[in-house]
């Protein structure tokens, strides 16, 4: 049989399209009276024919009626029968099948009971497994039964059967459709606490495809799912990046309601962030724009953190801690609020610590501990962790007592430094000496005169 390259399927060998026409009013009727079997067997009768004459239109409107008749009784045992045993008949055209079972998913949401209903979705996900071209139907199919899962609290169950739908492959899928399934996906498994899978799976989503008119809506549920992602991995500076992503979208900066709580919480895990040239950059640039002068409070914090200026953390306590412990990042009433806070405290006196070694080449212990509030040896893990981390430059003389944050030179350091100091020195003596020799000039052509 000859292959038609237009539909990818055999070429027709004879039109059935008439006797069709003529079938489907006496089947009908013979439905309508509720006789079934003597209906089916009729376009049984005449749904080999077509098959064999590869009539695609005929079968697909045989095929699509049968659904039809056992759906509108719904006899649903008897639909899945039917659509089982025509996608399994020899030579069936693979269009006809796709049009048999977009015709039976229409009436999954009529059947009234739960177990009918999910035995039929399970019987048309068998019937499209493993084909091609009903890829997106069985994806459909399975987003149903997911629900029902899910509906049942399954949420195990729920995750592990959409993981076994690979959209990503599907090109017959619309892009936008295809992304709200991985999101689903993305959704479950954080649902699940399976946060390795769910990070793996975000990396299927392109976030430049956000930047199309009409995707807000996906972008806003991307970005969500990633900030309880990383939230969950204490990457603030990452969540900082995601609700910079959710800030920027123009139906949360236009909405005057709902950017100063997505801007404050870029502030807040910004100064929750471990300090690093990323970080530093962001918070400059945030400093800079115009919205963080109308949230008073998150304008002075990030002041606080860019000017090189010891910020107490008393004081910090006291002036932000009524405001800021009410919001979710430091809220009082969980843990990781309260886990939160202690961070931000100990990103305070980090910043501190860095102002010092900025000021100062030595200083005692007691004086740090005063300058920092902090006892001596939690004075010297913080010194070890921005020494260890790069931040700063320290030595320790315990026996001492004393901290240098004066970076020795090395060698080559020390003899281009004396280099330089001879060569201004040597440039100031023959300076010097050219003055000198002006002057005595001047003072010979006023005594000649």
């Amino acid at each position: 049989m000859d292959l038609d390259y237009t539909t990818n399927e055999p070429k027709m060998e004879k039109d059935y399209s008439e006797s069709v026409k003529a079938l489907l009013p006496e089947v009908e009727q013979l439905a309508n009276s509720g006789q079934l079997r003597a209906a089916l067997d009729k376009l049984h009768a005449l749904e080999k024919k077509t098959r064999a004459a590869a009539d695609l239109w005929s079968t697909t409107q045989l095929l699509e009626r049968m659904v039809e008749v056992c759906g509108t009784a719904s006899e649903w045992v008897m639909l899945e029968q039917e659509v089982a045993a025509m996608s399994k008949k020899h030579g069936q055209l693979k269009q006809a099948i796709a049009k048999m079972v977009q015709k039976a998913m229409t009436f999954v949401d009529n059947v009234a009971d739960e177990q009918p209903r999910i035995e039929l979705i399970e019987a048309l996900r068998t019937v499209t497994e493993g084909k091609i071209h009903v890829e997106v139907e069985r994806a459909r199919l399975t987003r149903m039964r997911v629900e029902i899962y899910e509906k049942h609290g399954q949420v195990t169950e729920a995750c592990d059967t959409l993981q076994e739908i690979q959209v990503e492959t599907y090109g017959s899928m619309d892009r936008r459709e295809k992304t709200d399934f991985i999101l689903e996906q993305m959704r479950l498994c954080l649902a699940k606490r399976d946060f390795i899978r769910m990070a793996i799976i975000s990396h299927k989503i392109n976030p430049k495809y956000f930047q199309r008119e009409g995707t807000e809506d996906l972008k806003l549920r991307f970005y969500e799912l990633m900030i309880q992602y990383d939230l969950h991995e204490e990457n603030f500076l990452e969540v900082c990046r995601h609700y910079n992503q959710v800030y920027t979208t123009p139906c949360i900066k236009e909405d005057a309601a709902r950017w100063p709580a997505v801007l404050q919480n870029i502030i807040l895990y910004l100064v929750l962030s471990p300090f690093d040239n990323a970080q530093s950059d962001m918070l400059h640039r945030f400093k800079q724009d115009h919205n963080l002068e109308k949230l008073e409070l998150c304008a002075q914090l990030v002041k606080s953190f860019t000017t090189v200026e010891l910020t107490r953390w008393p004081a910090v306590e006291s002036i932000y801690g009524p405001e800021f412990r009410s919001t979710d990042v430091f809220s009082a009433q969980t843990d990781d609020g309260n886990k939160r806070w202690m961070a931000l405290r100990d990103r305070v006196i980090e910043h501190n610590v860095r102002v010092i070694a900025a000021y100062y080449t030595r200083a005692t212990i007691p004086r740090l501990t005063e300058l920092l509030d902090l006892g001596a040896d939690d004075v010297e893990a913080f010194l070890s962790k921005a020494v260890v981390s790069g931040t700063i430059y320290a030595r320790v003389d315990r026996p001492a007592g004393v901290v240098s944050f004066a970076k020795p030179r090395e060698g080559e350091e020390q003899l281009n430094a004396w280099a330089s100091d001879v060569s201004k020195l040597l440039g100031l003596v023959e300076k010097t000496t050219h003055l000198i020799a002006k002057e005595e000039i001047v003072n010979k052509i006023a005594r000649a005169i």
